[in-house]
């Protein structure tokens, strides 16, 4: 069902879906509020644009708040976007320097257990350690 399997598997397992749809449910409350209060915007669907364009930083200028109560909803809506916007990519390379961690500490533990059990090792898994050791030192 997702064309993403790993995205959705990241946003699945760090809950960002909920700030998604806060946002969301955030945007659609602001848009109704401004659409209520602001005299420019006479339809629900021009308070979406609104939003969408106050939320996104892009500001075109062709509607614009008027009303205290219109600007403090924007001021809301904004820093509730920049907050959002800025979580995704946070949460996203977090789970990749997490994973990448993990993958390490295994790799490690997997060396260490073969380090332990020398006297047990053939000559071939001796030389196979020995190349590992070199290959790391050349990296």
């Amino acid at each position: 069902m997702c064309r993403f399997p790993l995205l959705c598997k990241i946003i699945h397992t760090t809950h960002v879906e909920h700030f998604t749809l806060g946002y969301v449910a955030v945007l659609l409350l602001v848009a109704f509020g401004v659409w209520q209060v602001e005299p420019d915007i006479t339809t629900f669907s021009d308070g979406l644009w609104y939003c969408f364009a106050a939320s996104t930083t892009i500001g075109f200028g062709d509607i614009v708040a008027v009303t205290a109560v219109g600007r403090i909803l924007t001021v809301i809506l904004v820093l509730y976007g920049i907050f959002v916007i800025a979580l995704i990519p946070g949460v996203v390379v977090n789970y990749f320097v997490e994973f990448n961690k993990i993958r390490y500490n295994e790799s490690l533990l997997m060396f260490m257990d073969r380090l332990e059990h020398l006297d047990t090792l053939s000559k071939e898994e001796l030389r196979e350690i020995s190349q590992d050791i070199r290959n790391f030192r050349g990296k």
